[in-house]
């Protein structure tokens, strides 16, 4: 993992995720800047699971292959999942949704950072 880019993806997801709970208590719903916002994170977690999978052909190792390509997989799922539930939706607590999505982002990439450091479990 690119420690830099990781940090990088957990603070726009932060911020993202403070935007999304003030909007959220300002009694407001997802408006296009936020979504646009959501999209900003998705796209960088593309590009780490491109990352990811360039350091893996390229030799290098996680603790745990099969753990370390579930959280990269599964940390673009939830962005997704959660916009499409916000979406449907479409109230104040649909932006509490998007902005909790985006506070497990951070949680996953952090995990990714200590599988692909050698933890294993």
């Amino acid at each position: 993992m690119i420690s830099g880019f990781a940090i990088a993806v957990t603070v726009c997801a932060l911020a993202v995720a403070i935007w999304s709970f003030l909007q959220a208590a300002r009694n407001k719903e997802p408006d296009r800047p936020l979504l646009i916002s959501i999209g900003v994170v998705e796209v960088l977690l593309v590009a780490q699971l491109v990352i990811g999978v360039v350091l893996l052909i390229g030799g290098g190792r996680p603790g745990n292959l099969v753990t370390y390509l579930a959280y990269l997989i599964g940390a673009l799922v939830i962005i997704p999942v959660g916009a499409a539930w916000a979406l449907a939706e479409r109230s104040r607590s649909s932006t509490v949704i998007l902005g909790i999505a985006c506070l497990a982002i951070p949680v996953m990439v952090l995990r990714l950072h200590e599988i692909w450091g050698g933890a294993s479990a």
